[in-house]
């Protein structure tokens, strides 16, 4: 993936690249916010193209951040940030579900809507994956669906608009401030701020479109 896929456009006038990379990002960062990066992803952003095609653009910054931090850092240190930031022991010292910073709990209200949205559009939680379905990366990987799944009934510009007002908007930014707040966060402090920045430039272009 390369900064110029991810410059801010409005939707109402993307082609099918411009789409394309937009899923992509969502299935990018769909992937960081769901584990530490592996050997591979690492190895990845080894290569990835920095550059944008117009110096300076909105998202260049954070985007060359993220990237420096991936390679900075490696397997071992990624995965003992994601530990202290998301898994620890007790009370994590950040949540990565909505309904956390929706409704102030885990597993309330806000959750019990996603899954009706979720239902109307058929789609379910994997058995297999231990996270509730608002959970950042679950999330992200719903609009990427709706951006390039093949069923235009459901991937439609209208259905990502509702999503993403209903159920990404309210509240990823506030776990992104939640992050970068964290003395401990370094990797994941690049991560929040490059998807602090794609969520300001997708509510951008929902705004234009409405």
């Amino acid at each position: 993936m390369s900064a110029e896929h991810l410059q801010a456009l409005s939707l109402s006038t993307m082609d099918d690249a411009e789409e394309l990379a937009r899923a992509e990002t969502y299935g990018v960062l769909a992937r960081l916010w769901w584990a530490p990066p592996d050997e591979a992803l690492l190895r990845q952003f080894a290569v990835a193209v920095t550059e944008a095609p117009q110096p300076g653009g909105f998202l260049e910054a954070p985007w060359q951040a993220l990237v420096g931090a991936m390679r900075a850092s490696s397997v071992a240190a990624a995965r003992e940030e994601h530990v202290a930031l998301f898994e620890g022991i007790g009370k994590p010292e950040v949540f990565l579900y909505g309904s956390y910073y929706l409704a102030g709990f885990l597993n309330e209200r806000p959750l019990v809507a996603l899954r009706d949205d979720l239902a109307r559009l058929g789609l379910e939680r994997d058995p297999s994956r231990g996270e509730t379905e608002d959970h950042v990366a679950c999330v992200f990987e719903v609009m990427r669906f709706l951006i390039a799944g093949d069923d235009v009934a459901l991937c439609n510009l209208e259905q990502q608009r509702r999503f993403f007002r209903a159920h990404v908007q309210p509240w990823v930014e506030k776990l992104c401030e939640a992050v970068q707040a964290q003395p401990r966060a370094r990797l994941y402090a690049a991560l929040a701020g490059f998807t602090a920045a794609f969520m300001q430039v997708e509510t951008q272009a929902f705004d234009l479109i409405e």
